[in-house]
Protein backbone atom coordinates (compact mmCIF):
# COMPACT_ATOMS: atom_id res chain seq x y z
CA UNK A 1 0.00 0.00 0.00
CA UNK A 2 1.44 3.66 -0.71
CA UNK A 3 0.72 6.14 1.57
CA UNK A 4 1.06 10.02 0.67
CA UNK A 5 2.92 11.18 3.39
CA UNK A 6 2.55 15.32 4.17
CA UNK A 7 5.28 16.94 2.24
CA UNK A 8 4.48 14.82 -0.67
CA UNK A 9 6.82 11.89 0.89
CA UNK A 10 5.13 8.32 -0.63
CA UNK A 11 6.58 5.44 1.02
CA UNK A 12 5.41 2.26 0.92
CA UNK A 13 3.89 0.76 4.14
CA UNK A 14 3.85 -2.93 5.20
CA UNK A 15 1.21 -4.12 7.77
CA UNK A 16 4.28 -5.08 10.23
CA UNK A 17 2.22 -8.11 11.64
CA UNK A 18 0.47 -9.50 8.60
CA UNK A 19 2.82 -11.11 5.77
CA UNK A 20 -0.63 -12.05 3.64
CA UNK A 21 -0.89 -8.47 3.24
CA UNK A 22 2.09 -7.69 2.64
CA UNK A 23 2.28 -10.27 0.02
CA UNK A 24 -0.31 -9.18 -1.86
CA UNK A 25 1.35 -5.96 -1.94
CA UNK A 26 4.66 -7.63 -3.57
CA UNK A 27 2.58 -10.08 -5.86
CA UNK A 28 1.45 -6.65 -8.03
CA UNK A 29 5.16 -5.68 -7.66
CA UNK A 30 6.36 -9.09 -8.98
CA UNK A 31 3.74 -8.69 -11.39
CA UNK A 32 4.90 -5.44 -12.64
CA UNK A 33 8.71 -6.90 -12.81
CA UNK A 34 7.86 -9.71 -14.48
CA UNK A 35 6.00 -8.00 -17.11
CA UNK A 36 9.23 -5.71 -17.52
CA UNK A 37 11.83 -8.53 -17.85
CA UNK A 38 9.44 -10.82 -20.64
CA UNK A 39 8.97 -7.57 -22.49
CA UNK A 40 12.46 -6.38 -22.48
CA UNK A 41 13.58 -9.92 -23.71
CA UNK A 42 11.08 -10.05 -26.30
CA UNK A 43 12.65 -6.90 -27.89
CA UNK A 44 16.25 -8.95 -28.05
CA UNK A 45 16.87 -9.84 -31.83
CA UNK A 46 16.45 -13.05 -31.12
CA UNK A 47 12.93 -14.11 -29.06
CA UNK A 48 12.53 -17.02 -27.03
CA UNK A 49 10.16 -18.37 -25.09
CA UNK A 50 10.32 -18.50 -20.72
CA UNK A 51 11.55 -21.82 -20.93
CA UNK A 52 13.89 -21.61 -24.08
CA UNK A 53 15.23 -18.74 -22.15
CA UNK A 54 15.69 -20.64 -18.97
CA UNK A 55 17.41 -23.52 -21.14
CA UNK A 56 19.94 -21.22 -22.39
CA UNK A 57 20.52 -19.67 -18.95
CA UNK A 58 20.47 -23.40 -17.58
CA UNK A 59 23.31 -23.86 -20.19
CA UNK A 60 25.31 -21.03 -19.55
CA UNK A 61 25.99 -21.49 -15.88
CA UNK A 62 26.44 -25.56 -15.93
CA UNK A 63 28.55 -25.58 -19.38
CA UNK A 64 28.80 -28.96 -21.31
CA UNK A 65 25.89 -30.88 -19.13
CA UNK A 66 23.72 -33.71 -21.01
CA UNK A 67 20.20 -33.25 -21.56
CA UNK A 68 19.23 -35.32 -18.72
CA UNK A 69 21.20 -32.80 -16.48
CA UNK A 70 19.51 -30.29 -18.16
CA UNK A 71 16.44 -31.67 -17.27
CA UNK A 72 17.16 -31.91 -13.96
CA UNK A 73 18.08 -28.59 -13.53
CA UNK A 74 15.38 -27.44 -15.36
CA UNK A 75 13.06 -29.74 -13.46
CA UNK A 76 11.23 -30.91 -16.41
CA UNK A 77 11.35 -34.55 -18.25
CA UNK A 78 13.58 -35.68 -20.26
CA UNK A 79 11.52 -35.71 -23.33
CA UNK A 80 10.71 -32.13 -22.98
CA UNK A 81 14.46 -31.41 -22.60
CA UNK A 82 14.98 -32.69 -25.71
CA UNK A 83 12.76 -31.43 -27.68
CA UNK A 84 13.86 -28.06 -25.91
CA UNK A 85 16.96 -28.95 -26.97
CA UNK A 86 16.01 -30.07 -30.80
CA UNK A 87 14.72 -26.61 -31.15
CA UNK A 88 17.33 -24.73 -29.85
CA UNK A 89 20.13 -26.83 -31.96
CA UNK A 90 18.28 -25.95 -34.99
CA UNK A 91 18.01 -21.87 -34.23
CA UNK A 92 21.72 -22.58 -33.45
CA UNK A 93 21.58 -21.29 -30.17
CA UNK A 94 23.51 -25.14 -28.60
CA UNK A 95 25.40 -27.53 -30.00
CA UNK A 96 25.69 -30.82 -28.78
CA UNK A 97 29.05 -33.04 -28.87
CA UNK A 98 30.74 -36.14 -27.73
CA UNK A 99 32.09 -36.10 -24.44
CA UNK A 100 35.58 -36.26 -24.86
CA UNK A 101 36.31 -39.27 -22.47
CA UNK A 102 32.69 -41.11 -23.01
CA UNK A 103 32.15 -41.65 -26.42
CA UNK A 104 28.17 -42.87 -25.54
CA UNK A 105 27.69 -39.20 -24.03
CA UNK A 106 26.91 -35.98 -25.65
CA UNK A 107 27.44 -32.78 -24.03
CA UNK A 108 25.22 -29.55 -24.73
CA UNK A 109 27.28 -26.46 -25.52
CA UNK A 110 26.14 -22.70 -26.03
CA UNK A 111 27.51 -21.51 -29.79
CA UNK A 112 28.86 -18.23 -30.12
CA UNK A 113 25.39 -17.22 -31.30
CA UNK A 114 23.40 -18.76 -28.46
CA UNK A 115 25.99 -16.69 -26.33
CA UNK A 116 25.21 -13.19 -28.09
CA UNK A 117 21.88 -14.10 -27.74
CA UNK A 118 21.28 -14.43 -24.02
CA UNK A 119 23.83 -11.26 -23.55
CA UNK A 120 21.61 -9.19 -25.79
CA UNK A 121 18.23 -9.95 -23.36
CA UNK A 122 20.49 -9.44 -20.76
CA UNK A 123 21.72 -5.86 -21.68
CA UNK A 124 18.06 -5.08 -22.95
CA UNK A 125 16.81 -6.21 -19.29
CA UNK A 126 19.37 -4.51 -17.50
CA UNK A 127 18.64 -1.41 -19.71
CA UNK A 128 14.98 -1.41 -18.77
CA UNK A 129 15.40 -2.20 -15.47
CA UNK A 130 17.58 1.32 -14.87
CA UNK A 131 14.77 3.61 -16.63
CA UNK A 132 12.76 2.09 -13.77
CA UNK A 133 15.42 2.44 -11.01
CA UNK A 134 16.18 6.12 -12.51
CA UNK A 135 13.04 7.34 -12.01
CA UNK A 136 13.44 6.04 -7.77
CA UNK A 137 14.99 8.47 -5.17
CA UNK A 138 18.33 6.87 -3.97
CA UNK A 139 17.40 6.69 -0.99
CA UNK A 140 14.80 4.00 -2.12
CA UNK A 141 16.25 2.01 -4.38
CA UNK A 142 18.88 1.30 -1.46
CA UNK A 143 15.86 -0.09 0.16
CA UNK A 144 14.73 -1.96 -2.30
CA UNK A 145 18.85 -3.59 -2.70
CA UNK A 146 18.25 -4.37 0.83
CA UNK A 147 15.12 -5.66 0.62
CA UNK A 148 15.69 -7.99 -1.89
CA UNK A 149 19.02 -9.31 -0.59
CA UNK A 150 17.26 -10.12 2.95
CA UNK A 151 14.08 -11.50 0.46
CA UNK A 152 16.68 -14.02 -1.16
CA UNK A 153 18.46 -14.70 2.57
CA UNK A 154 15.20 -15.79 3.50
CA UNK A 155 14.08 -17.67 0.79
CA UNK A 156 17.63 -19.62 0.86
CA UNK A 157 17.02 -20.69 4.42
CA UNK A 158 13.29 -21.31 3.72
CA UNK A 159 14.36 -23.60 0.72
CA UNK A 160 16.74 -25.83 3.30
CA UNK A 161 14.02 -25.82 6.07
CA UNK A 162 11.60 -27.46 3.52
CA UNK A 163 11.15 -31.04 3.82
CA UNK A 164 12.70 -32.96 0.67
CA UNK A 165 11.56 -35.88 -0.87
CA UNK A 166 13.52 -38.82 -0.16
Amino acid sequence: MFVALPGGDDRATGSGDDPSADAHEVAGAVERLADLWVGAAQEATVRFSPHQLRALRALERTPEVNVTGLAERMEIGLPTASRLCDRLEAAGMLERVLHPHSRREVQLRLTGQGRRALSDVARRRTQALAGVLAAMESAERSALIRGMKAFAAAQGEASHRAPHPP
